[in-house]
């Protein structure tokens, strides 16, 4: 009876605690920042998005750099290598470029917002603005969580274009590719619609999940050294299961014909 009752207090605790970060993250949602919070907003970009920007750009750089010299090898055996261009773009478009700025994002960025809301509740700040009258999710959650959702699609279009870029360098500079076959390929092969926007999504619905994520383990952290590393943890691995298990849905979605 002791196992049974375990198992139902753990199964109650994860279904309250999937009810307590939907209601955060419509309350989150709906805490859009105002013409008074937009500096709070402003500094949380900063943060979130342009301190991130050098592990993107250094990532995006060598992944195009190594998709341009296995793409060339690839291809040349098959007499294709003028179709280098296409192959490295859409990888990094449809696939690579969403999925990787996700999984450093949550790495670099998630874990920070996790630990920084994570000390806050551990030193009261939360319960202190509760006290005086202040939302602690209009003014502390929701600005960092529109920063997230906002920032982490832009950084991987950043990742994506560097990336191609990295490839140019290996197969045009490098290896010997024409150049003018390399873009026109990728202009004549990558669609807006088709490739392009759907990776636009893909980035957006990952920067859904993973602010979420990020926002409710520092929130709902135990306000203890461990129970904040344990949330910083969590963030992590939680975050790169679902954008790993949402990008196979998504995949399916978009480019499996199940749409």
């Amino acid at each position: 009876m002791n196992a049974i009752q375990r198992l139902g207090r753990d199964a109650l605790d994860r279904v309250g605690g999937i009810g307590a970060s939907g209601i955060m993250l419509a309350r989150s949602a709906i805490g859009v920042p105002s013409l008074s919070g937009f500096g709070l907003f402003t500094h949380q970009m900063y943060r979130v998005g342009v301190l991130s920007l050098l592990i993107i750009l250094v990532s995006g750089l060598f992944i195009g750099l190594v998709l341009g010299l296995q793409g060339f090898t690839i291809l040349s055996k098959y007499g294709s290598a003028q179709a280098l261009g296409t192959m490295v773009s859409l990888t990094l478009v449809r696939e690579l470029g969403p999925v990787i700025t996700a999984l450093l994002f949550a790495g670099r960025a998630g874990s920070a917002l996790t630990a920084e809301i994570g000390l806050m509740k551990a030193t009261e700040q939360l319960a202190s603005m509760e006290m005086i009258g202040v939302d602690p999710l209009r003014r502390i959650v929701a600005p960092r969580f529109w920063a997230g959702v906002i920032s982490l699609p832009m950084l991987a279009i950043i990742f994506s274009a560097v990336g191609i870029i990295g490839g140019k360098m290996v197969g045009v500079n490098w290896l010997g590719v024409d150049e003018g076959s390399f873009w026109n390929s990728m202009q004549n092969n990558v669609n807006f619609s088709d490739d392009i926007l759907n990776g636009v999504i893909k980035s957006i619905v990952f920067g859904v999940v993973c602010t979420w994520i990020a926002v409710y383990q520092g929130y709902a952290a135990k306000p203890t050294s461990e129970g904040i590393s344990t949330a910083t943890t969590n963030t992590v691995v939680y975050s790169s299961l679902c954008v790993l298990g949402l990008d196979f849905i998504l995949t399916a979605v978009m480019f499996g014909g199940l749409s």
